[in-house]
């Protein structure tokens, strides 16, 4: 009898009214991905304490570390990803796809979850199609404005689809459709703000955030490392977190003065995010998230190397409701960028208003929304 098989049968003892759920959750490859479902977990954990968790991701990507140091059982599936254009590796997907329905099925049936829940990357599309195909619950998790490859597969596999953006209801089915928001954004809002003086940043001066996520952009860094120095001496501070490949380069290069600090990462972002006072970064949905629920204003620089260009998309979603300021990657030249922030932080009204459109848009309780359609789809 195998270890899942052990805990059904504690499961079928255990009376049925007590506070537990059985849940499969599936995410892979990206942050943007994994956190959302990190924040799911927590959620479900707080509400009902006795649940059980199975998490099932890939065998290289990050989330195969990050998962089992939240202490959250991990099975994994050996999947790749289609390549867009014509590629023989292309073969090896497709056999690693039905290789992981297998396995997918078996583990499905040894656990026998309440739902199965997927937050995107190709490794939820043998998870999710053989859990419907197994006749459990199925509900999926869209965070972009456009969706991925594996969410636009899954759509017709899942009972329900909860999205984040409004913008991506047109590409599912309407009446599987459930607005929630990103799960992350409620988990930003309940952190504790960072000490400023733990950075080494003053108290009584405004923050300038600069983010370009965990591993940073090579092509972006090199474009604000030449506007850097612009921002020297002015009356706010400058935090900028480079990722870490990139932040011996970035050391070299740059002068630091006072009110510029430099660091390669930190943990724990949002509680970061939350003493900012404006920020710049690519537009990813987590961030976007966490930025409009915690309502500071923005400059978002979409990278241009993404599936769908959705990171413009994501982008426009603000823009165009006066919340944020795109800035395209290839337009950042010369002082563009302290002049935005300096025209920003002088202009009260359009910086008031900024922050009242985010909060506009802004998902306060998205977990919990979230949260209320896993139990609503169990308990029917």
């Amino acid at each position: 009898m195998s270890n899942f098989q052990i805990l059904n049968y504690i499961y079928d003892i255990i009376d049925k009214g007590c506070d537990f759920m059985r849940v499969i959750v599936t995410a892979g490859g990206t942050g943007g991905h994994i956190y959302p479902a990190i924040a799911i977990i927590n959620k479900i954990k707080a509400k009902e304490t006795n649940s059980e968790i199975l998490y099932v991701g890939t065998h290289n990507r990050m989330e195969k570390d990050i998962i089992p140091e939240f202490d959250i059982n991990y099975m994994a599936l050996e999947m790749t990803g289609l390549k867009r254009k014509i590629s023989f590796d292309n073969v090896r997907t497709i056999i690693n796809f039905f290789k992981a329905i297998r396995k997918a099925k078996k583990i499905i049936k040894d656990f026998n979850p309440d739902i199965v829940i997927g937050l995107g990357g190709y490794v939820t599309a043998p998870v999710i199609y053989s859990a419907k195909k197994s006749g459990y619950k199925t509900l999926i998790h869209e965070q972009n404005i456009i969706p991925g490859l594996a969410n636009k597969f899954l759509s017709r596999y899942a009972d329900k689809i909860a999205i984040s953006l409004f913008g991506s209801s047109k590409y599912f089915p309407k009446h599987k459709v459930v607005f929630t928001g990103n799960p992350c954004s409620e988990e930003a809002i309940n952190k504790k703000a960072i000490d400023k003086k733990l950075l080494g940043l003053s108290t009584n001066k405004k923050l300038l955030l600069i983010v370009l996520g965990s591993l940073g952009s090579k092509i972006l860094n090199d474009k604000i490392v030449k506007s850097l120095q612009l921002f020297n001496n002015k009356e706010y501070e400058v935090l900028y977190i480079t990722g870490k490949d990139y932040y011996e380069e970035v050391m070299k290069k740059v002068k630091v003065t006072t009110n510029i600090k430099i660091v390669p990462y930190i943990d724990n972002l949002s509680r970061t995010i939350k003493i900012a006072d404006l920020i710049i970064s690519r537009a990813g949905a987590t961030i976007i998230s966490e930025i409009t629920a915690l309502k500071i204003p923005s400059i978002l620089i979409p990278s241009p190397h993404v599936t769908n260009n959705h990171q413009m998309r994501n982008a426009l979603e603000l823009a165009n409701k006066n919340a944020s300021i795109i800035i395209e990657e290839k337009n950042i030249e010369g002082d563009i960028l302290v002049r935005t922030v300096d025209n920003l932080f002088k202009d009260v009204d359009k910086y008031n208003l900024m922050k009242k459109n985010c909060k506009d848009l802004g998902i306060e309780d998205s977990a919990t929304k979230f949260y209320n359609v896993i139990k609503d789809m169990i308990d029917r």
